[in-house]
């Protein structure tokens, strides 16, 4: 089908835009590599101006998307997962030198979550997200912000959602596996399982719009957009340009009741439960936590201490419902 692709794409009038592209061959479990000519040839017959640059590394597309910056790319293309995308944003908002909201962000996605796509209406099939960066379909989201008070960690943006607890232990196992070239929604599934069979709730302590929180938690979920971990709609409310995080707080729960929710999870409705608090804010503080985070699906490290929130900061090709 991919191949019938070229030929159902409308040749359209050649645009003087040149777009920056950062290409991570390794997203996907190694999808991308293999796509990237097929994608490459779709992009062209698009008649969208492009160069590209491959990542080699975790966090080169940090770099990348700096350099691509300082030699005046302002329209950026990430074709990869949401961990490329979470490195791109990051280059974006720590180069220093221009202001984010000049820049257009698009995503050709070839992650195996692809979980930003889904709350911007980015399709996983190559032609229709090409077809989205053509048109130039955009609208501009909010962006979260982990500061670890330089406890040996840098800053880390983040375009989707953040996770403490159960969540940052799925993504440190599921990268580790991912760097071993492995992995698939099969074992993503088989992860997710082996570490709930030994996962204990955290102790926090954490502070939301005065609201105190000081027990034992099971995770927490911190974003911008609705859904995280392949697909998991954790926090359902999420308005990806309403100046807010939304916080979806679980609180101890059995193994068994976590397992009795994951259709829940998928859907939304678990935040019914009682054990799980869905709140808003501008901020969440943590004191005294050395715990394990995620930032779109990748583990930065341990220690968090705020999350806040850049109210309408990027401008991203998608859409909102």
């Amino acid at each position: 089908m991919i191949f019938q692709d070229l030929l159902y794409l409308p040749p359209m009038e050649k645009k003087e835009l040149k777009w920056g592209v950062v290409v991570n061959p390794n997203a996907g479990i190694g999808k991308c590599g293999k796509n990237w000519p097929i994608i490459q040839k779709l992009i062209k017959r698009a008649k969208i101006e492009f160069e590209f640059e491959k990542t080699e590394r975790k966090g080169h597309a940090i770099e990348l998307t700096k350099q691509l910056i300082d030699r005046g790319f302002r329209k950026l293309i990430v074709v990869g997962g949401d961990g490329t995308l979470n490195e791109v944003v990051n280059g974006i908002f720590t180069q220093g030198d221009i202001d984010a909201k000049t820049i257009t962000l698009g995503m050709i996605p070839v992650g195996t979550g692809n979980d930003w796509c889904r709350t911007f209406q980015v399709s996983t099939k190559y032609i229709d997200a090409i077809k989205l960066i053509r048109d130039e379909k955009t609208v501009i989201q909010d962006i979260g912000l982990v500061d670890f008070h330089n406890n040996g960690i840098p800053n880390r943006y983040f375009a989707n959602v953040a996770g403490i607890g159960f969540d940052a232990n799925v993504a440190h196992a599921a990268n580790k596996l991912k760097e071993q070239g492995k992995g698939n929604a099969m074992s993503y599934m088989l992860i997710l399982l082996k570490t709930l069979l030994k996962y204990n709730s955290k102790q926090m302590n954490l502070t939301i719009g005065g609201q105190e929180f000081k027990e034992r938690m099971f995770s927490i979920g911190i974003g911008i957009g609705q859904y995280n971990g392949g697909g998991m709609k954790q926090l359902p409310n999420a308005i990806a340009n309403d100046g807010l995080l939304d916080i979806t707080v679980i609180k101890n729960i059995s193994k068994w009741t976590v397992i009795k929710e994951l259709k829940g999870l998928y859907d939304g409705t678990f935040i019914t439960h009682p054990k799980i608090v869905a709140l808003q804010d501008i901020a969440v503080s943590f004191k005294l936590n050395q715990l394990e985070i995620e930032t779109d699906g990748e583990s930065v490290g341990q220690g968090p201490q705020n999350f806040s929130i850049l109210p309408k900061a990027l401008r991203v090709v998608g859409s909102l419902k």
